[in-house]
């Protein structure tokens, strides 16, 4: 029942922190300062006087560049998407010139050339991600024809250009191979975040609804004896004015408001409220008969069963946000695909508690039955306002109270799924329940 969808766009700004890119930019000009200094004063490897100046120039250029970013950057400010690509564009730049300058490809550092992009596969979108690639690309292609010599203590070694040509196929295969692994699993990472937050949002949304409930029985009682007050004051101001009295209709106007007011806040005293609703548990049979009423279909039958392994009772649930949410988006979706028939068999003992849930419908696409409970898999491809995260939010929410799920497909057709708890887990002692 489930395929992939595109994923939300992340929009055009605050995609990474400045700060970050800034931190990283300072090891990097640290880091190459260093080895520049190491080679020339440590190894004495010498650069030529034209090369050492444009070394040095390039790196100060880069940090230069860094103190300027971090003198205007705003605190928590996030950079937008084609800032971020200038500053990782740049940094390849820069890199690309520091290598020309010390050996082109044949310069043990060119490996950094993948620093770059695999920052920018993690923050940036796809096609900045191409750009940023194709930039990288080409350094390295050039850099591999064209460079100055590698630094060395004497002439340096010629290197043959079949060992050139692997360097420079290594370097582009590295480059294209971590822009795509990296973007892959930034990808999966953000749809499983967003994912997260919606099913933040469902378990938000059943406790708001939960609180208006204590608040419309916290209302009822505590405007109950005001009103009892305004209704004895209002039957007596209608005793004793004449009836002849302009004031006469109002006073009878002012009671039976009042009186309609006590039938209002009566009615709601008499609803339970979610402090109370709490404690109040229900059998497991019941509980789900009561969350499919919202679901069902006129041509399609629902059979709830319940059946003791033992002699142990039947398990008696609070009415929590997770259970009703999990297992109300499980029976939503097997009474939509169902032709006729939907069965929700209950089976118990002491040790644990099973939820099979089963239709006579399609059954799950074979090739995406290994990966339901993922986000954004819907054969239904965003139709009606489907998002492909009902499955993902049952999944995510029966988990949560100890359950494992399983999907399955019925040999004679069908699909199943298996909610499978430890009782102790799900139906744990609570003090007070004999209150």
């Amino acid at each position: 029942m489930k395929s992939l969808e595109p994923t939300p766009s992340r929009g055009e700004t605050g995609i990474v922190q400045a700060r970050t890119l800034i931190l990283i930019r300072w090891v990097a000009v640290a880091g190459q300062a260093g080895a520049v200094l190491a080679v020339h004063f440590v190894f004495e490897y010498r650069l030529s006087i034209e090369a050492a100046a444009a070394a040095a120039a390039a790196v100060g250029m880069s940090a230069a560049v860094n103190l300027f970013a971090s003198l205007h950057q705003r605190a928590g400010a996030g950079l937008p998407e084609p800032h971020a690509f200038g500053f990782l564009a740049f940094d390849t730049l820069q890199l690309a010139l520091l290598l020309f300058l010390t050996g082109g490809l044949q310069n043990p550092f060119a490996l950094l050339l993948l620093a770059p992009v695999t920052v920018a596969a993690s923050i940036l979108s796809r096609a900045s991600c191409i750009k940023l690639v194709a930039l990288a690309a080409v350094a390295g292609t050039l850099l591999a024809v064209w460079h100055m010599p590698l630094p060395w203590d004497g002439p340096p070694p010629i290197m043959p250009p079949e060992l050139v040509l692997g360097i420079w196929a290594a370097t582009i295969v590295a480059i294209v191979f971590l822009a795509v692994y990296v973007g892959q699993v930034a990808i999966e990472r953000r749809r499983m975040t967003d994912a997260v937050s919606a099913a933040q949002d469902a378990l938000v949304r059943e406790q708001r609804i939960a609180d208006l409930g204590t608040l419309a029985a916290a209302a009822a009682h505590e405007l109950g004896t005001p009103l009892a007050t305004i209704t004895v004051i209002a039957s007596e101001l209608v005793q004793e004015v004449p009836a002849d009295s302009p004031l006469a209709e109002d006073a009878r106007l002012l009671k039976s408001q009042a009186e309609r007011c006590k039938a209002i806040l009566t009615e709601l005293s008499q609803r339970p409220d979610a402090r109370r609703a709490s404690y109040l548990r229900m059998p497991l049979t019941a509980l789900i008969e009561s969350m499919a009423d919202s679901h069902r279909r006129e041509a399609v039958d629902l059979v709830v069963r319940g059946r003791a392994r033992d002699d142990t009772p039947e398990p008696a649930l609070e009415r929590r946000p997770e259970l009703v949410n999990g297992l109300g988006n499980i029976l939503s979706n097997a009474l939509q695909f169902a032709r006729r028939r939907v069965v929700a068999a209950i089976v118990w003992d002491a040790e644990r508690v099973a939820v099979t849930i089963s239709d006579d419908g399609p059954g799950f696409p074979a090739a995406l039955l290994g990966r339901l409970g993922e986000p954004y898999l819907s054969t239904r491809r965003g139709s009606d306002g489907h998002m492909g995260l009902g499955i993902f939010i049952a999944r995510t929410l029966l988990e949560r109270t100890g359950a494992d799920v399983t999907f399955l497909n019925r040999p004679e057709g069908g699909a199943e799924v298996e909610v499978l708890w430890p009782r102790v887990i799900l139906e744990p002692e609570t003090k007070g329940d004999e209150r």
